[in-house]
């Protein structure tokens, strides 16, 4: 079983909307295999928490455009680590030093790494880092 067509395209939503933001690595993976609550992880950093904040506010302004809310939010007030639930994507908004700390990719480094399309190949190099550490 692989993340489904519309949780991709959620993701490539809010990975374009995350990058906007000038968000940091940013990588999907595809956890259906994995987890039942959801197909797809999405994971973007920043340097500060204004900057976390910033990010999240555009990812849910993007994703309400298609008339998408979330039916969970956590973290919004510390700004370190936000997680947004769509359900089928959940998202993790996180402080570079919670990333680094937490390593979300390298507890899931099973999963496949979905191609964000971004264009930059800002979710490749996530993905290339997180397998050399």
């Amino acid at each position: 079983m692989t993340a489904s067509e519309s949780s991709i395209a959620t993701a490539r939503l809010a990975a374009k909307a995350a990058a906007e933001k000038i968000a940091e690595d940013i990588v999907a993976l595809d956890v259906s295999e994995r987890l039942a609550l959801a197909d797809v992880f999405l994971i973007a950093s920043a340097p500060s928490e204004r900057q976390v904040n910033a990010i999240v506010d555009g990812i849910e302004e993007e994703l309400s455009k298609q008339e998408l809310r979330p039916v969970r939010r956590e973290g919004r007030s510390g700004g370190r680590w936000v997680l947004l639930d769509y359900s089928d994507i959940v998202i993790h908004v996180q402080h570079e030093e919670d990333r680094v700390f937490y390593a979300l990719e390298r507890l899931w480094k099973d999963c496949p790494v979905v191609d964000l399309q971004l264009g930059n190949d800002t979710s490749a190099k996530a993905a290339v880092s997180s397998e050399t550490e």
